[in-house]
């Protein structure tokens, strides 16, 4: 962890951390972290990652592996020990088939969606030249939650939707099955996970707000405090697709907003949406902003 911190000071890391997300992961597989050191003192590190356990039925996703991360130490650094950890890290992966790798977009445990260039424009150009190239891009955002209130057109649009039969509120013990379900198939199996294991841990359920149309069906929910019980982590989010357009996202998302600031949030971020996506325009109207862009990249090889 010292190691870590020295060569990523924007991202460090706690010990407890690096345990729930790397080392009790399902996963996990001691082979996948290289690790290299010199004279008893660690220098560096690459973690590679592929389905032990599914995150959904029964798919292992053969092909698919991972690098969650890598580092060097600066005091180590131009000597080819990244290149070299790096490399070590895929070779494995290819013995255990992986053909495609992605950097480092690994759920259920990622740790960032993927690569700050501007932060980190070595370990840019080091992916590139080992044949590493931008899949997506993923935004992180933050606003404050001072002296938050729900704007006035989102009020009326609640009050709109209520009169027409829409209900919001907290989840009872009835409504999880079918929360999990609309995560799970209706978004990401990630998000299905998210849920569960934070209510499973005595999250309250009152972090989650979720919408019953008129005729009953849930079609969406909104939540902070998910991962790794940070309360100022916004997410996961989601509307029906059907339902979108209709308002119930921005009433969804400041209903959460305000529970966020009653619980003493002094803020609300999350990692990952795409910056010019319907999601991302939603934010950026709720008062968000752009703090870091991450680029998920992947590798390909032949078999």
């Amino acid at each position: 962890m010292a190691a870590w911190c020295r060569s990523a000071p924007v991202d460090p890391i706690t010990p407890d951390r690096f345990r729930t997300l790397v080392l009790l992961d399902a996963n996990f597989d001691p082979e996948g972290l290289r690790v290299a050191v010199v004279g008893g003192r660690l220098l560096g590190a690459a973690y590679a990652v592929r389905r032990l356990t599914p995150m959904h039925g029964t798919d292992l996703e053969p092909e698919q592996g991972w690098i969650p991360f890598f580092f060097v130490d600066p005091a180590a650094r131009g000597q080819g020990l990244g290149r070299l950890l790096l490399t070590d890290a895929l070779n494995w992966l290819r013995a255990q088939g992986r053909t495609t790798v992605d950097f480092s977009s690994y759920t259920p445990h990622y740790i960032l969606p993927g690569l700050d260039f501007e932060t980190y424009p070595e370990a840019a150009k080091l992916l590139d030249s080992l044949g590493f190239r931008t899949l997506y891009e993923a935004a992180a955002m933050d606003r404050s939650l001072v002296g938050h209130r729900m704007p006035d057109a989102v009020a009326r649009r609640r009050d709109e939707l209520a009169a027409q039969g829409y209900r919001f509120g907290t989840p009872a013990d009835d409504d999880l099955v079918e929360l999990i379900a609309l995560a799970g198939n209706h978004f990401t199996p990630d998000w299905a996970r998210a849920i569960r294991e934070c209510l499973a841990g005595g999250a309250p359920p009152d972090r989650i707000v979720v919408v019953r149309e008129p005729g009953g069906r849930l079609v969406g929910w909104a939540m902070h405090g998910a991962y790794e019980s940070a309360i100022e982590r916004f997410g996961p989010f989601g509307v029906l697709e059907e339902m979108r357009g209709t308002g119930l996202g921005k009433v969804l998302l400041h209903l959460v907003l305000a529970r966020m600031r009653a619980r003493g949030a002094h803020g609300a971020w999350f990692l990952w949406t795409g910056e010019r996506s319907p999601a991302g325009h939603l934010y950026r109207a709720a008062g968000f902003d752009t703090t870091r862009v991450f680029r998920v990249l992947r590798r390909k090889s032949a078999r």
